[in-house]
């Protein structure tokens, strides 16, 4: 069963067809058979799964109702606490530091009777691209054809495509889920700022601005049609959470859906790979009646990357020195890289930072005005393995720009999907489309036309670590 998809599973389940009991076996099956290789989950909850889902199978057995995602295993990031389980953050620091409660996203999911079956792996304190922490160690692509799952939700993702889990929940600040998910051949929501209640403090400190305002809890499954179900359930409000807000899941039809096509974001480049998904992708929209055209870009990319740039390092030089003793060499590297490229500011700019952030919003508010979604690339380059070689200046800055569309929109805040649009030479390519605040129904919409033409491309069945 652990080849269904989520739906597929809850359907099972409430009509009996499956108990609870028997998904959650498979999985932890599935779990035993190939997380060795692919080491993407860092602590199964055999247990507790087994528990709860003997309680919705008692609930069901008499008569009670069960809920919308009853049965369905998901993961968690490693730093989106789990009751009674340690957050550990990928680093020894936090090895021991059990979570008293679930954060407001596993509430919710737990709430509609999905059950977290394990943790996942990201990178040492969410810090850099590439799915490797302390405690843990590497994760594998499943694919095969490559070894980067990407990140940093990319203990998500690999579970997910593998079929370890039906749904792994992650969060994102400038593609981290959507980058697992292009790696993956799955898909991957980054919702609007406010729409989905979280809860991201590290060690009780509360964030500090920039991680008030850009990173967001989001979903990573199989099939659009999952992540909209994960959609329904996550979306609220949770006093925990004064960010998020009661909005309707969807809004008002549009009589000509509009999508605004940027293949190259900021003139950089882009790689022939990624022009060819997204040529696909927006044929597949017009087919299925969308207005496809191409624009020159979105508003101010060049700017939104500066100002993100400025928002997050000024934040973390303070904290630096502190942080700084948790990481190891290679784990640190990333940071301290992106902070040669662009120093953390005086209080001067930084406040200057924040008024550019406003401005630049109103320009995408405007743009979106027009063109209520965006078709565009998860990255510029395809998916891909690090050389090896040790991580340098040019490297680091490469490796963000190819991601620049993912971390303009987290600094606007806009809700985008992840998509698959098919494997090229073996290795999954994708898309993702972006749209007005508040219209992941928009978002969510687009992507299944394009799923509906590509198909559902994981779980990937036979397992095996891509050679260098």
């Amino acid at each position: 069963m652990w080849n269904l998809t989520a739906t597929e599973m809850a359907a099972a389940v409430r009509s009996g067809e499956h108990t609870a009991a028997e998904v959650v076996e498979t999985h932890l099956e599935r779990i035993a058979a190939v997380n060795p290789t692919v080491n993407a989950v860092t602590a199964v909850l055999g247990d507790s799964a087994r528990a709860a889902a003997a309680d919705i199978d008692r609930r069901r057995a008499s008569g009670e109702p069960v809920g919308p995602l009853a049965g369905v295993p998901f993961t968690v990031k490693e730093n989106i606490d789990i009751a009674g389980v340690a957050t550990t953050h990928g680093i020894p620091h936090f090895r021991d530091a059990v979570a008293d409660t679930d954060s407001p996203t596993v509430a919710r999911l737990r709430a509609a009777d999905a059950i977290p079956i394990g943790h996942a792996n990201m990178p040492d304190l969410t810090i850099g691209g590439f799915t490797d922490s302390q405690l843990f160690g590497a994760t594998v692509n499943p694919w095969g054809t490559i070894r980067d799952p990407s990140g940093s939700s990319g203990g998500d993702g690999a579970a997910v495509a593998s079929g370890m889990a039906a749904i792994g929940l992650g969060n994102d600040a400038g593609g981290s889920v959507r980058g697992p998910a292009l790696h993956g051949g799955i898909a991957a929501l980054n919702p609007t700022y406010g729409r989905f209640p979280c809860e991201h403090r590290v060690g009780g400190r509360e964030p500090t601005l920039a991680s008030q305002l850009i990173p967001k809890d989001g979903p990573l499954a199989r099939s659009v049609t999952d992540l909209r179900a994960a959609f329904e359930v996550l979306a609220g409000t949770d006093p925990r959470d004064p960010r998020a807000v009661p909005v309707p899941l969807d809004g008002p039809p549009l009589p000509t859906p509009r999508v605004a096509v940027v293949a190259d974001p900021g003139g950089l480049g882009v790689h022939p790979r990624v022009r060819a998904a997204i040529d696909t992708a927006a044929g597949i929209l017009t087919d299925a009646g969308y207005v496809v055209e191409t624009v020159a870009d979105v508003p101010r990319t060049a700017d939104g990357l500066a100002t993100y740039g400025t928002l997050i390092t000024s934040e973390f030089g303070p904290a630096w020195p502190g942080i700084r003793p948790l990481l190891t060499e290679d784990s640190a590297r990333h940071m301290e890289l992106s902070m040669q490229h662009q120093p953390p500011a005086d209080l001067r700019t930084y406040l200057q930072a924040t008024a550019d952030r406003h401005a630049i919003v109103r320009d995408w508010h405007r743009f979106l005005a027009e063109y209520p979604l965006v078709l565009g690339p998860v990255s510029t380059e395809p998916p891909g393995d690090h050389d090896g070689a040790e991580l340098d200046r040019e490297q680091n800055l490469r490796l963000a720009l190819a991601r620049r569309l993912c971390t303009v929109s987290s600094l606007v805040g806009v809700p985008a999907v992840a998509v698959p649009t098919g494997p090229a030479d073996g290795v999954p390519m994708g898309v993702q489309i972006l749209g007005r605040p508040f219209r992941e129904d928009l978002c969510l919409a687009a992507a299944a036309a394009v799923e509906n033409a590509v198909g559902v491309l994981t779980p990937v069945f036979d397992v095996a670590p891509a050679g260098r």
